[in-house]
């Protein structure tokens, strides 16, 4: 029998002893605990999230800046704060995008690839802003007559043109140049693709310049053109690639009643809200989406919005007016949605030509009155040159573009092309209708002072779209 412990060692035993009440107290504690585990686990890391605080920026460019977003596709927001110190803020007059970069080179820039790109364009090259250059030794790209494809209204030398002055301009961009236009690396990269122009005539006269520039490389029996009856929509086939490179007649990219790409002067013109699957449908699988919208919004007047259950045919017809501006908005957001819903851009890209320039007041550049672009055979020397394009425009693109979850290309052709008033049909085209005696006696009075030589101007904007497709910066 063990003998009884000593009083003074029992009595510590009694006292360290947890009471009743404390075993109901963490019993109770490990119940809250289990039941709101969740809720308090996500408070502790709200707080943590909060405490986060992002690096101050001293003098050294941000390190974790994406540089993913598109060249030419409307800028970032502006930052608060201190600027960054090496980003140049000189951009072309009324240029869309990123200003050109100098200085140091941006440290974390994003290693992910644009489709069809094979290489970048070198840093602080701005291909938008630069001289013309003559040059009579690569210039022109081909001959009108090597391209049986080029339409009546652009053949200028077929109708009488008697200099070829306006060939011999190559685009020369300040600190850089643009890589040579290689026929097999686009029809290669085009393998079982297709590409699409869509848009107005100017958009078909770049759609042609670059059939021209394509179908020299391909034998007579491996190539072909095709067009719907209403020449709506044209698709040159190059069938040895499987590849095909499309026009869409589509001016106002929304449904219209211009949309007969024949007959389409309309006086009362007028677009349908809501109708860009009018279009859409013919977009749809397209790789390489080129579009232009501009000059057909322009009838110095509102712009009637047929409502979305209506007809073109209706005699009582429920009309919105609205201002050019707010038209084109409606106009550049219904292309937006468009693509960001079909378009994967993974695997495609889509462009946007800017506005394609005017020179019928020959007074805009120093001209004399009453003049335009007829017998003019020389370039616009000012580089600050801007004509009568509305550049509100330019602004609702600029705004719009810059809200695209979908990047876009955009191509800023017009800056370059104000300053070449020698490049258009004039007089120099097929006219559709017999000129009248008044007409004959006065050339200024029916000269083309819109459209464009082929070859000419035009296979520019396709070296710019070339560079921009396979060496985006």
């Amino acid at each position: 029998m063990k003998p009884p412990l000593p009083p003074s060692t029992s009595s510590a035993l009694r006292k360290t002893r947890p009471s009743p009440y404390f075993y109901t107290f963490l019993t109770f504690t490990v119940f809250v605990l289990i039941l709101y585990c969740e809720d308090l686990l996500s408070i502790f890391d709200r707080n943590e999230l909060v405490a986060i605080k992002p690096i101050p920026e001293t003098g050294k460019e941000k390190e974790t800046k994406s540089t993913s977003q598109l060249p030419f596709v409307i800028g970032e927001p502006e930052e608060t704060g201190k600027k960054e110190e090496t980003e140049s803020t000189s951009k072309l007059p009324f240029a869309i995008g990123e200003p050109e970069e100098t200085g140091k080179k941006k440290e974390a820039k994003s290693t992910s690839k644009l489709p069809f790109a094979i290489g970048e364009t070198e840093e602080g090259c701005e291909i938008f802003s630069g001289r013309w250059v003559r040059d009579e030794l690569t210039r022109p790209l081909y001959e009108e007559s090597e391209c049986p494809y080029i339409q009546p209204q652009l053949t200028c030398q077929e109708h009488g043109r008697p200099d070829k002055e306006y060939q011999k301009w190559r685009w020369q961009p300040y600190g850089c140049d643009l890589p040579r236009f290689n026929a097999t690396l686009m029809l290669e990269s085009l393998r079982g693709k297709r590409m699409m122009f869509v848009g107005d005539s100017l958009n078909r006269g770049q759609y042609v310049s670059m059939v021209c520039l394509l179908h020299r490389i391909l034998p007579p029996n491996a190539k072909s053109l095709e067009s719907s009856i209403d020449q709506s929509l044209t698709v040159f086939k190059a069938k040895d690639y499987n590849a095909t490179i499309e026009f869409n007649w589509a001016p106002f990219l929304l449904e219209s009643n211009s949309d007969n790409a024949i007959v389409h002067r309309v006086d009362d013109r007028m677009v349908k809200k809501g109708s860009i699957n009018k279009h859409g449908k013919n977009w749809k699988g397209v790789d390489v989406l080129v579009f232009n919208t501009y000059l057909w919004w322009m009838t110095g007047r509102k712009m009637k919005f047929l409502k979305r259950k209506g007809s073109f045919k209706d005699e009582k017809k429920d009309i919105e007016e609205l201002t050019t501006e707010d038209a084109y908005r409606v106009a550049m957001k219904s292309m937006l949605k468009w693509v960001r819903k079909n378009m994967d851009r993974n695997k495609t890209r889509v462009f946007f030509t800017s506005m394609s320039p005017l020179h019928i007041k020959s007074q805009e550049w120093g001209g004399e009155p009453g003049g335009n672009c007829y017998n003019e055979t020389t370039l616009i020397e000012d580089p600050n040159y801007w004509g009568s394009e509305n550049k509100n425009i330019m602004q609702v693109i600029a705004e719009e573009f810059g809200k695209s979850k979908y990047p876009i290309t955009f191509l800023n052709i017009t800056q370059l092309s104000s300053y070449r008033k020698d490049a258009h049909t004039s007089i120099y085209k097929k006219q559709w209708s017999p000129l009248t005696p008044e007409q004959l006696a006065n050339p200024i009075s029916y000269a083309d002072c819109v459209h464009w030589c082929l070859p000419g101007l035009q296979d520019t904007w396709n070296e710019l779209l070339f560079t921009k497709l396979f060496y985006p910066r």
